[in-house]
């Protein structure tokens, strides 16, 4: 995969860093994933380009102005379960959430709850491919690769 462009955005969840290819938006990075390491993991020169689009859109989400993004994702190479499970996520309404349970039932595979966490935990496209947006049964936040309280607070600004 080679990625064409990198930026970091700031937003009222930290910095969060947008990586791009020629197919659109591929990867979003929250600060406390290690921006330097994840450059260096995903072969990124030290050239910083723009990501207007995608910034702008993440604006208007974080001042409550979008619900869904309109951008072209690059979810690279490959497919399988997770990949449906990341894909599907953007079917979740804005401001309403699913158990990990009832999100495995509406991909048909009732019995998959461990691989749906596992498909959001792996979802290269956080916030963008909402998977703050599923919960575990009990209603409590379950994981989230931003920390619990970004999840929190992402789930409280859809909820306002």
């Amino acid at each position: 995969m080679k990625y064409t462009s990198w930026t970091v955005v700031h937003t009222p969840v930290g910095e969060l860093m947008l990586v791009s290819s020629d197919a659109g938006l591929a990867h979003v990075v929250f600060e406390c994933e290690d921006f330097a390491l994840r450059r260096s993991e995903l072969g990124l020169s030290g050239a910083q380009a723009p990501g207007a689009e995608a910034a702008r859109q993440l604006e208007e989400y974080f001042a409550g102005r979008r619900r869904s993004f309109d951008l072209a994702l690059d979810w690279g190479a490959g497919g399988g379960f997770h990949r449906r499970v990341q894909r599907a996520l953007a079917e979740i309404p804005y401001g309403e959430t699913r158990t990990y349970s009832e999100f495995a039932s509406h991909l048909g595979s009732p019995r998959a709850v461990r691989a749906v966490g596992a498909g959001c935990a792996r979802n290269p496209l956080p916030i963008v491919s909402p998977c703050h947006r599923v919960v575990r049964s009990d209603g409590s936040l379950g994981g989230y690769r931003g920390g619990l309280e970004v999840k929190q607070r992402l789930l409280e600004l859809e909820a306002a």
